[in-house]
């Protein structure tokens, strides 16, 4: 055994990966200055769906654009905050914050066929499956 371990002795390699793989340490990614928006994406039998987060944020603030007919982008700039001396937050726990997502959609997915509403603080967007990667029945001769 080393004596560096008997006594107690680190390396720095070893402060380097200290606790790297315990749920209980204070280990962060990389964008944990940042976090990501709150979103959900999956897949249903009619096609792919976002789901996004918008508590509190009218929907007419919120832009949805199509880039390169394979690119969705969802954004919303939060407004600049007037100066309110009559409210005095104890907790302030809604972000509110601006989000610019954008994310590559395969071709199985028809972007120009989308759909959005916006319900209870959530947006839901929806892309229909395209006609070409739907299932389909060939004839045999």
């Amino acid at each position: 055994m080393s004596t560096r371990l008997l006594l107690g002795d680190t390396h720095p390699f070893d402060i380097l990966f200290k606790d790297l793989f315990k749920d209980t340490e204070n280990f962060v990614p990389a964008y944990a200055t940042k976090p990501p928006h709150p979103l959900d994406i999956y897949e249903t039998k009619d096609g792919l769906v976002f789901e996004v987060a918008c508590t509190g944020i009218e929907k007419d603030a919120v832009r949805i654009s199509t880039e390169d007919r394979d690119v969705i982008k969802i954004t919303y700039e939060k407004p600049k905050e007037v100066d309110n001396t009559e409210i005095n937050y104890i907790h302030k726990g809604i972000a509110k914050r601006s989000f610019n997502l954008a994310y590559k959609v395969a071709s199985k997915y028809d972007l120009e066929g989308s759909t959005a509403k916006m319900e209870n603080g959530l947006l839901t967007i929806t892309i229909p499956y395209a006609e070409a990667s739907k299932p389909r029945t060939l004839k045999i001769d």
